[in-house]
């Protein structure tokens, strides 16, 4: 048989359990396809997404079942810039940062396939240091409701007592992806500076080793991430 045959007959997909084996056990891929780190990372997701949904389905069921007066956000969440308080400007402010971030994420995938280095570095550089920003928002956010307002997960002055622990599990839980993102941007930064990605040694994420599409597997957990971003602004800050 020759080596043409024996290519061609191991790209064949086998049918049954033994071609469900055969699929998971191919080197570095999945379906033949799809690269493990990608695979891998959309099962994480996939689970993150029920984690946040429970967090989610908790904070309405706790909002809708508690006695006590809950906070007004546009009250709560106010920012005064010298005058009268403007209602959820902060918020805005993270929100518009965060999306912003979504984009430049997005045109370094695009640059990274073009194999553009300089462009994908400073566009990571770029989303790395929005996501900072949004984070050393977050920062504030949380220091002004604990300083100023006296707001703690045992306890609310304003209100519902449960706003606090609910408001500080969610958003810290959100803030902590993020945080972890932008620290693996500058680590993806690095690499493509460091011509890492250009290797075609074989790799964990991808069977050619480098290539971009690393870039790509990050670019689907930053986008995830603003994703939950948009749900939790719906439901906690505007409801």
């Amino acid at each position: 048989m020759s080596a043409q045959n024996v290519a061609t007959d191991s790209l064949e997909l086998k049918p049954g359990l033994e071609g469900v084996i055969d699929d998971w056990s191919s080197d570095q891929r999945a379906f033949k396809n799809v690269p493990w780190g990608k695979a891998m990372m959309w099962i994480f997701l996939v689970s993150d997404t029920f984690i946040f949904g429970c967090f989610l389905a908790s904070y309405m069921t706790v909002r809708m079942s508690t006695l006590d007066p809950w906070p007004s956000s546009s009250e709560v969440f106010a920012l005064s810039f010298g005058g009268a308080p403007i209602p959820l400007i902060l918020i805005a402010i993270m929100t518009f940062v965060l999306i912003t971030s979504s984009g430049t994420m997005a045109l370094a995938v695009n640059f990274g396939y073009r194999k553009d280095k300089r462009t994908t570095f400073w566009l990571l550089i770029v989303t790395a240091i929005l996501g900072a920003t949004f984070v050393g928002m977050q920062v504030f956010e949380w220091s002004k409701l604990i300083m100023d307002e006296g707001v703690r997960p045992w306890g609310n002055p304003m209100g519902a007592a449960q706003f606090g622990s609910v408001f500080f599990m969610v958003t810290g839980f959100h803030g902590t992806h993020v945080t972890i993102g932008v620290i693996f941007l500058f680590i993806m930064a690095y690499k493509v500076s460091k011509g890492h990605l250009d290797e075609q040694k074989p790799g964990w994420f991808t069977k050619r080793g480098g290539n971009y599409e690393e870039i790509e597997i990050m670019g689907l957990y930053w986008h995830f991430v603003d994703l939950v971003w948009v749900f939790i602004f719906a439901f906690f800050y505007l409801w």
